[in-house]
C-alpha cells in the first residue's frame, strides 16, 4: 500500500472516528457539518453517501439539527430524548464513520463504521444522558440548559476538528472517553 493511501486511509479514519465522537453528543449536529463540508468539497465520501451534500439532505439535517438542539432545552423532555437518542447516535455514528472511509471495501468500511463509530458514539453519549438524569433528580431539571449548551457546543467543536484537523482527533476522542470514565465513575459512586 503506498504511502498516500496509507496517509488517507489514516486521516479519513480520525475523521470518522471524530464524527461518530459528535454524534454522541449530538445526532445531527455532525452530520449536518459533514453534509456542508462535502458540499464544500472539504470532505471526500463513498460515492453511495455522497447524497449527504443534496440540499434536501442539508435541509432535513438543519432541520432536524435545530429540533434536537431545541428539545434538549426542555427539562424532562430531554431525559426522554436521551432514551431515544442512544440508539440513533450509534447509528448515526455507524454512519458517519463508513461513510469518510472512501477507498475501502465496502464490507470492511461498513464493518468499521458500525464498530468503531457505533461503538464511539454510543460510549460517549450513554454518560452523558446518566449526567442528564442526576442534574434532573438533583436539580428538577434546572441545570439540564447547561448541559445542552455544552453538549452541542462540543458536539459542534468535534465535528470541525474532525473535518479540518484529524490529526487532533486522537488526543480529543481520549479525553472524551476519560471524561465520560469519570462521569460514569461519580454517577456509580452515588
Amino acid at each position: 500500500m503506498p504511502t498516500d493511501d496509507a496517509t488517507t486511509i489514516v486521516l479519513a479514519a480520525l475523521t470518522g472516528a471524530g464524527l461518530a465522537a459528535a454524534c454522541g453528543f449530538r445526532v445531527f449536529v455532525p452530520l449536518l457539518a459533514l453534509g456542508l463540508a462535502v458540499r464544500a468539497e472539504a470532505c471526500e465520501v463513498n460515492e453511495q453517501f455522497a447524497w449527504i451534500a443534496s440540499t434536501p439532505a442539508l435541509l432535513c439535517f438543519g432541520v432536524a439539527t435545530v429540533l434536537e438542539v431545541g428539545a434538549f432545552y426542555i427539562p424532562f423532555v430531554d431525559n426522554l430524548l436521551d432514551t431515544i437518542a442512544t440508539p440513533a447516535a450509534a447509528v448515526a455514528g455507524a454512519f458517519a464513520a463508513s461513510a469518510v472511509l472512501v477507498g475501502l471495501d465496502p464490507w470492511l468500511h461498513w464493518s468499521l463504521g458500525i464498530v468503531a463509530g457505533a461503538g464511539l458514539a454510543t460510549a460517549i453519549h450513554l454518560p452523558t444522558a446518566a449526567a442528564r438524569g442526576v442534574s434532573s433528580a438533583t436539580t428538577a431539571g434546572v441545570a439540564n440548559p447547561g448541559l445542552a449548551t455544552t453538549e452541542v457546543a462540543t458536539s459542534s467543536l468535534v465535528s470541525a476538528m474532525a473535518l479540518l484537523a484529524p490529526i487532533t482527533i486522537p488526543i480529543v476522542v481520549i479525553g472524551l472517553l476519560a471524561g465520560a470514565f469519570v462521569l460514569f465513575r461519580k454517577r456509580r459512586a452515588r
